[in-house]
């Protein structure tokens, strides 16, 4: 049914070059525009002292295997007592997840259910470390607003992820359904503080650059100029 569509655009638009692979495979050229954050919304906090507050931020079905959250977090909180994860999300997996929770006997974890966007700051800016492990995905805006708030990310590598995260440089990525490698990373930002705050700095620059409408508007307006005849 799609595809019929697809050939009637002038142009296909999508948010990251993962995309742009994705349907160059069907045989569709498409163009990498990416998607924006409101800064004014999302205010940055500098973490001069890293605390063990963990936030997942996913809605709870198959894909964004939360599961693999909740198993790092074990290993996370039997090297750090008093670590503290809060999952916001809403979905067909918080039963599981929930018992999953109780199963590994994990303390301090919170089931906080869906959050409205504009209710979302207040949950970045009270955590410390955003903790990443879907097995399939595109191009996470719950990544990109934790860049923009300063919260060092921890995150697999799935789908469009390596193209927004740079490993070692803004952001930490270890292979999907690894939960003990996601621990180990985690970890490794209390171990070397330093590390944490210069992904964290890095991650807002790029933030800066590449995800607001200041630094997308000349592509659209590029777009919409070759599309009505004019010259971009």
């Amino acid at each position: 049914m799609a595809r019929p569509l697809l050939r009637l655009a002038h142009a296909i638009v999508v948010p990251s070059a993962f995309l742009v692979e994705v349907f160059r495979r069907h045989g569709r050229p498409a163009i990498a525009i990416a998607n924006v954050v409101d800064l004014d919304r999302l205010p940055w906090r500098e973490r001069t002292t890293l605390r063990p507050r963990f936030l997942s931020n996913r809605n709870l079905e198959p894909l964004y295997n939360v599961a693999d959250v909740l198993r790092a977090f074990a290993r996370i909180q039997a090297a750090l007592p008093d670590a503290a994860l809060t999952v916001v999300g809403q979905g067909s997996e918080r039963a599981r997840l929930e018992a999953l929770r109780d199963r590994l006997g994990l303390r301090q974890v919170t089931f906080v259910g869906a959050v409205p966007p504009e209710a979302m700051a207040a949950h970045y800016d009270a955590h410390d470390v955003y903790l990443n492990a879907p097995t399939i995905d595109n191009m996470p805006t719950s990544l990109v607003e934790a860049f923009a708030c300063g919260l060092p990310v921890v995150t697999s590598d799935a789908g469009g992820i390596p193209h927004l995260v740079r490993q070692g440089d803004n952001g930490l990525m270890v292979p999907q359904g690894d939960p003990d490698a996601l621990a180990d990373a985690a970890l490794r930002l209390f171990r070397e503080p330093q590390l944490a705050a210069r992904l964290a700095a890095t991650a807002r620059r790029d933030v800066e650059t590449r995800y607001t409408w200041p630094a997308v508007r000349p592509a659209w307006e590029a777009l919409y100029a070759s599309m009505s005849g004019r010259a971009a």
